[in-house]
């Protein structure tokens, strides 16, 4: 019958896939790795990433957290963390990450100069990213985070496929053009069996700091009502706040330098939350 042979060749089309996809392997002295992603650019993701990471440390002073830069053509870590300079190489052969805050480091920024662009096709820039992830002594690490490119492409899925990944957070703006892609994200980890561990509501309000009058310029709670379509928590709102934009671009990131101001707090209680929804680590 047609349906037993369109069974017959789903089985075959999953073989396959399953055949072709690499095998996932953990980074040596990692043990669970987040990935903070965004379906669009210009949305906070990469300043919502800094902010985790060092939140995570601040949260915990028992944990070790590094962060990679995913982002090949648009690497913005090296900025926001005040780092410059090329990895030593160990006897191995191994990057060693630069270090900041406490929070290890590594992107291709530190490998490039800082104002050359990137002009690569696809398959350099699959094997940038995995140097990265393969060829970088992390030590032992509790945590690391992975800043990743915006959008859906061959380095996400690259990423997906090649290590395991404890969680992933998507970053997005209440605005609706924004929220479009955050959905494409959301369901390109789950078709990854990536687990979605929530959202991040960046932008969600700006207060003027004179009058104190609070306006929704990206619009109101876009990023609630999509946490409800998907089935998903919201994290944390972030608010659109000068001082966030200015510390992260003279590479003192508001989880450092303020760390009393109410955008630091609302990313410690983000850092706190993803801690909760992740899975007990391996001993």
């Amino acid at each position: 019958s047609s349906s037993s042979g369109d069974e017959a060749l789903r089985d075959k089309r999953a073989r396959i896939l399953s055949r072709g996809l690499p095998k996932q392997k953990p980074i040596e002295g990692v043990k669970q790795v987040v990935v903070v992603a965004s379906g669009k650019g210009g949305v906070g993701k990469s300043t919502t990433a800094v902010n985790i990471a060092l939140a995570l440390a601040a949260n915990d002073s028992t944990k070790e957290v590094g962060l990679l830069d995913a982002d090949i053509y648009g690497p913005s870590i090296p900025k926001m963390m005040n780092l410059k300079g090329n990895p030593e190489l160990t006897p191995k052969n191994l990057m060693r990450p630069l270090k900041n805050y406490g929070i290890a480091c590594m992107s291709i920024g530190f490998l490039i100069e800082e104002t050359a662009p990137v002009v690569w096709r696809g398959l350099m820039v699959m094997s940038a990213v995995e140097k990265l992830l393969r060829q970088v002594d992390w030590g032992q690490l509790d945590y690391l985070v992975i800043d990743m490119p915006p959008g859906t492409g061959d380095v996400q899925l690259s990423v997906s496929q090649n290590i395991p990944i404890a969680g992933a957070v998507i970053v997005s703006t209440p605005q609706d053009i924004a929220l479009l892609d955050a959905c494409k994200g959301a369901e390109m980890f789950r078709k990854v069996h990536v687990p979605v561990l929530g959202l991040v509501q960046n932008m969600s309000v700006f207060q003027c700091p004179k009058c104190k009058h609070e306006t929704h310029i990206f619009g109101a709670d876009g990023v609630r009502d999509l946490a409800k379509t998907l089935g998903l928590d919201i994290l944390g709102d972030i608010p659109l706040h000068v001082n966030i934009r200015e510390t992260c671009d003279s590479g003192q990131p508001v989880v450092i330098s303020q760390p009393q101001s109410d955008a630091a707090k609302a990313y410690l209680k983000i850092a706190m939350e993803i801690v909760r929804r992740l899975p007990v680590p391996p001993a």
